[in-house]
């Protein structure tokens, strides 16, 4: 299965139910490592017993069951632990930003949140408020189109909420080492999804926003410290949304960032070609 395809698609182009509609049988055993343990996880990877920090999620789901029962799994976990469980989009940012800054961290995002703002325009916020963190959008009755659209808003991966608890959790995890993620998602789908993400990006722009504007005050020539004080974000910050513009343009350096962005009207450049080869 090659999941190139699907990220190279999605960066080009810029229900209450019960324990059982998410296979946490009764019978099934609610410790669910996805693959053989190492002696650091068997000893324990929780910070209370001298391990390496856990997985923080952050949990979103409108639904009280679905939310709990989520969030209980994911806590069983030596390697996991839920972080922020919300029911809404501004509950999830609100809570977000009280949390202390790790990069160890995916936000699970049902796309059935509702309301002013719903669950792809939480993941729109997320990517471009907090870059490092990890999105995984998720639904119990998705479609394809859902599917696609999470990924085009900015979704590292989709779990289908039915989907079993080892392939879910797996896909948690998986998410969080950097992989893109389809989990429980029908095969016959996936070269759909990437023609949908390809199709969406000919009418959007490649870069966000926040993206744009990064690369825009980078053109000036100045470094990722120059360019955090100037728009009032953290150094690591800025370094995450020009991996992240690298990463959607298919380049490896600033001034290759900047010609091809420039070359798409996504930003306007002087002539400042030397101060972007010292810092590129």
């Amino acid at each position: 299965m090659n999941w190139d395809i699907l990220d190279h698609a999605r960066r080009s182009s810029g229900l209450g139910l019960g324990l059982n509609d998410y296979g946490l049988s009764p019978m099934v055993n609610p410790i669910l490592p996805a693959r053989p343990m190492s002696q650091t996880e068997k000893r324990g990877t929780s910070p209370r017993d001298g391990g390496s920090r856990r997985l923080g999620v952050i949990l979103v789901d409108p639904f009280h069951v679905a939310r709990e029962g989520i969030g209980l799994l994911i806590d069983t976990q030596p390697d996991l632990e839920v972080l922020v469980r919300a029911g809404t989009a501004d509950e999830a940012l609100e809570d977000l930003r009280r949390l202390r800054r790790r990069a160890d961290l995916v936000a699970l995002v049902a796309v059935e949140v509702d309301g002013q703002h719903d669950g792809y325009w939480l993941i729109h916020e997320l990517r471009e408020q907090f870059p490092q963190i990890r999105i995984v959008a998720s639904a119990a009755l998705p479609d394809r189109m859902a599917v696609s659209r999470a990924l085009f808003v900015g979704a590292d991966g989709f779990i289908h909420k039915r989907a079993h608890p080892v392939e879910f959790l797996d896909g948690l995890r998986r998410a969080g080492a950097g992989e893109m993620v389809l989990a429980g998602v029908p095969r016959e789908w996936l070269g759909p999804i990437a023609g949908d993400v390809e199709r969406q990006g000919e009418t959007a722009w490649t870069l966000t926003a926040r993206e744009r504007e990064v690369l825009s005050v980078a053109a000036e020539g100045l470094t990722a410290r120059g360019i955090a004080t100037r728009l009032a974000l953290s150094e690591r910050t800025v370094t995450t949304h020009l991996a992240n513009i690298y990463g959607k343009l298919g380049v490896n350096s600033r001034v290759a960032a900047v010609t091809t962005a420039a070359r798409k009207g996504l930003v306007v450049v002087g002539g400042r070609a030397a101060e972007l080869d010292r810092v590129g």
